[in-house]
């Protein structure tokens, strides 16, 4: 079959086009999937790139086909899955294989789609739906009258979480490096919208919230942002640390969060609040749901082919393409 993959670590030019990988076959507690089309993620750029080389929580090394997130069409179901026959239409994410005409998956990591949402759609919205699900239910417990940052809103995930806290009844806060990249965290329910300004977003929250700072801050940037989100953030008050494309802080002294108010410092990962079938399949029903009554808007940036991996990775990682794109895997029809 076709797929995409890679040998080793390294930049767009390690992945490779195949067109001889062997399908994969129904093995226990897996199914097979005929993928229909496959999530383009910057967790896709960091596995070409093998940040996940040692990682525990994503045990994904090379050699490997690339895509951890997907949409299809079952084929086949291994011993021991009973709640999924061929046919069913599935989504998925944190299983790696999708950029392939055939993903063996996980049946515990699948959830079925209901059919307002076609496969490009679910393709796009599972994972980052999933993760600003549980980074707002689970992680900050958003409710009336919290208080929250998010930087980077005009990400995939960025716009999700604002949309979301919205809905809880959350006043966001939002930055972006751009003044059109704030005017979509503005367009997505954000109250404010401010450019980072090598830290100075710290001091309008300050300004914003009365000296007292928000409640949540969810920041994805990591080094350039993390110590200044704590200035921004309320004494007691909770920094989620979900992501560092600006490079990791590898020298942080835990007593700076006592420093900055007795604050509560998480790193939280999806996989672990995607541990069995049925949260899956409640955190996929809440977004599809979200997105069949119209509260929860996902724009789709790119649609691509195989052919095409290449040069949509080299725009991620030179941060030139900001919204979800998809590929559409060629032999589906």
């Amino acid at each position: 079959m076709k797929a995409i993959t890679i040998e080793c670590y390294g930049g767009p030019e390690v992945v490779q086009i195949r067109t001889d990988v062997p399908m994969p076959q129904p093995s226990p507690k897996h199914i097979v999937v005929k993928v229909a089309y496959a999530g383009i993620n910057f967790m896709d750029v960091h596995t070409r790139q093998g940040k996940y080389a040692s990682s525990v929580t994503y045990p994904v090394r090379a050699p490997c086909t690339l895509g951890m997130e997907g949409a299809g069409e079952v084929v086949a179901v291994g011993e021991g899955v009973y709640h999924l026959v061929p046919g069913d239409r599935v989504a998925w994410c944190i299983s790696w294989g999708s950029y392939a005409e055939y993903a063996s998956v996980p049946a515990s990591l699948v959830a079925k789609i209901p059919d307002a949402i076609p496969f490009d759609m679910a393709a796009a919205a599972i994972f980052q739906g999933a993760t600003a699900h549980y980074l707002v239910e689970d992680i900050a417990k958003l409710q009336p009258g919290t208080t929250c940052l998010i930087h980077a809103a005009s990400g995939s995930i960025g716009q999700l979480l604002v949309q979301m806290a919205k809905r809880r009844g959350a006043t966001v806060f939002a930055t972006g490096s751009t003044e059109e990249k704030c005017a979509i965290g503005i367009e997505r329910g954000a109250s404010e919208a401010m450019l980072y300004d090598n830290g100075r977003f710290a001091d309008r929250i300050r300004e914003a919230t009365n000296g007292r700072g928000v409640d949540v801050v969810f920041d994805s940037v990591g080094k350039s942002t993390l110590r200044d989100s704590f200035r921004a953030c309320r004494a007691r008050g909770l920094i989620v640390n979900y992501g560092n494309v600006s490079g990791s802080i590898t020298d942080l002294d835990p007593i700076e969060l006592g420093e900055a108010g007795s604050l509560f410092l998480t790193r939280p990962r999806l996989a672990d609040h995607m541990s069995d079938g049925p949260t899956v399949q409640r955190r996929a029903d809440a977004v599809f749901a979200a997105i069949i009554e119209g509260s929860l808007n996902i724009d789709i940036e790119g649609r691509y082919s195989m052919d095409d991996v290449k040069k949509v990775h080299a725009r991620i990682e030179a941060r030139e393409q900001i919204g979800k794109s998809v590929m559409r895997i060629d032999s589906f029809n």
